[in-house]
């Protein structure tokens, strides 16, 4: 082991980590460093995430009373990380019609929800006005529940089928009942791992675009990332760097989302492309490390779906400050392989956070507290 080395790193370490909790910016390089970070190092970053974290949003931790409805897994696309898209001739492809959609809306309000998400695949026959009827469905069964949908590569497929601008169907999409848009299709920003790992989808400037598009219509939206497949430390960082500068110039995030890449049933783990997914440390640091980058963000997200609720809670002492949704009846998570993801009770959410002394509130879609636990 070469000391002097980790010596000189570490000293490297606690030295941005001091100009960050004085109000310095991270760079690039910065960032990467900081991911790559190990042992006390490693402590000492979540711990400046963790301080972070309670300066800007105190010792509150959110959730929000969602619904996941995912129309269909029939997909033109084949990314190689998923588990969910199926085929013409699949057995176990499906489509929700209308009718099922609102049966689902309804079963949906028994639970109290404040939001439905609905995220899909791309069906073949889908244009832009199968997006707004499925919007118009859902608004219309549950005219008072926030509508969470779509995301920039469903807007600019349903755009192109129907030979309309990006910007006209975001626009389509509101009237509809669209409340915010779904920051995926993200996976990693980088158009050299977008050509591996889902090259079908849009590029880089298409997502940042069609963003920026629905935030200049007051439609806000989520950020995420998807790592631990192929991507480098030092994407994660590019990644980081295109959120933060969308963020400073338009404030129309409503949180960030690291994404532990779920390898089990994904294509390019089982023909031995991708890794077998992030670390626990790797999913730490990200947290961590996106606290301290995004400093143009309150919102940080544990996801217990894609870490389990042992790890979400970890990192709610790393950076992040809520822990998704109820999440009744996720599907696409669990088709790649991630266990327990269909639901948590808040009841469960609320020892979790007193354990570590924090306390629970639910929340809406856009950060409004409804109530404390």
């Amino acid at each position: 082991m070469d000391t002097g080395n980790n010596n000189t790193r570490s000293k490297e370490i606690r030295t941005i980590i001091s100009q960050v909790l004085s109000g310095h910016r991270l760079t690039e390089d910065e960032a990467v460093l900081l991911l790559q970070s190990r042992n006390r190092d490693m402590m000492e970053v979540l711990a400046a995430a963790d301080q972070v974290r309670e300066e800007k949003v105190g010792d509150r931790v959110t959730y929000v009373r969602n619904y996941n409805i995912n129309i269909t897994n029939y997909c033109v696309n084949s990314c190689g990380f998923c588990g969910f898209s199926r085929k013409e001739h699949d057995d176990d492809l499906y489509y929700y019609p209308f009718e099922t959609i609102e049966a689902k809306v309804k079963k949906a309000l028994k639970h109290d929800i404040t939001e439905i998400c609905s995220v899909s695949g791309l069906h073949p026959d889908f244009n832009a006005q199968s997006y707004l009827d499925i919007i118009t469905h859902i608004h219309h069964a549950a005219p008072s529940v926030h509508i969470h949908a779509s995301n920039p590569m469903e807007v600019a497929y349903g755009a192109g089928k129907s030979g309309i601008p990006t910007i006209e169907m975001l626009s389509l999409m509101k009237e509809a009942g669209l409340g915010t848009l779904c920051g995926t299709a993200a996976e990693i920003l980088v158009d050299e791992v977008r050509k591996i790992i889902c090259p079908q989808k849009v590029d880089t400037q298409t997502w940042e675009r069609i963003i920026r598009e629905a935030h200049r219509l007051g439609i806000r939206s989520t950020a995420t990332i998807m790592f631990g497949h192929i991507e480098s430390v030092r994407d994660r960082a590019r990644h980081l760097e295109v959120i933060r500068n969308i963020q400073d110039d338009t404030k129309g995030f409503t949180e960030f989302v690291p994404l532990s890449y779920i390898h089990y049933n994904s294509p390019l783990y089982l023909n031995g492309i991708a890794r077998a997914g992030a670390t626990g440390s790797e999913d730490l640091l990200m947290t961590a490390v996106s606290r301290l980058y995004l400093d143009n963000f309150d919102n940080i997200q544990a996801s217990w779906v894609k870490t389990g609720t042992k790890m979400a809670q970890i990192s709610l002492i790393a950076g992040a400050n809520d822990l998704s949704g109820t999440m009744y009846e996720e599907s696409i998570s669990k088709t790649a392989g991630a266990m327990n993801t269909d639901y948590l009770d808040p009841k469960e959410m609320k020892r979790i956070c007193e354990d570590i002394g924090r306390t629970l509130y639910q929340r809406t879609t856009l950060y409004e507290i409804v109530k404390k636990e």
